[in-house]
């Protein structure tokens, strides 16, 4: 598949998470670039294959691209997603599976968090997302004061 195909699938499935339940499904950033918005942190990996040095589940279960081109090596399983998470995957990938990477790049930039950033990244916060869902001011404060929460949870387990 197309590392940009994979990109924007990825980033179809996370806003949608976002936006249904307050929560993406990755803790990645998200971008604004020539081609649409993306998952900064997969872009990398997809491009980059991550750290040189590191062991990651990514290098271990998909190739470096060739020729644009990513191939699973293994299946690196789904035990952190949900249930939900993984039925949301599946419908994002039944409804644009077959959509080629420039037909995505098309779509993901009508989406109106998306801003032309002309040659740069652009960040995209939660907040603009969410906005773009239609979320009004205080539904999206709610959802900002539990991602910080969550995110502050996290930094502590992780100082353990």
């Amino acid at each position: 598949m197309s590392y940009m195909k994979l990109v924007k699938l990825l980033y179809l499935a996370d806003r949608e998470a976002l936006l249904r339940w307050g929560r993406p499904i990755s803790t990645d950033r998200y971008v604004s670039l020539d081609r649409g918005p993306v998952l900064s942190r997969v872009l990398d990996l997809a491009t980059d294959g991550g750290d040189p040095g590191t062991p990651s589940i990514w290098a271990s279960s998909i190739t470096e691209p060739s020729n644009y081109e990513v191939q699973l090596k293994a299946d690196a399983g789904d035990d952190e997603l949900s249930e939900a998470e993984v039925a949301l995957l599946d419908k994002v990938f039944a409804e644009h599976g077959r959509k080629s990477r420039w037909e995505l790049v098309k779509l993901t930039h009508t989406l109106p968090e998306w801003i032309d950033p002309h040659g740069s990244a652009i960040a995209i916060t939660y907040r603009d997302i969410l906005k773009a869902g239609g979320k009004s001011d205080l539904e999206i404060a709610a959802v900002e004061d539990e991602l910080d929460e969550l995110a502050e949870t996290d930094l502590v387990l992780a100082g353990r």
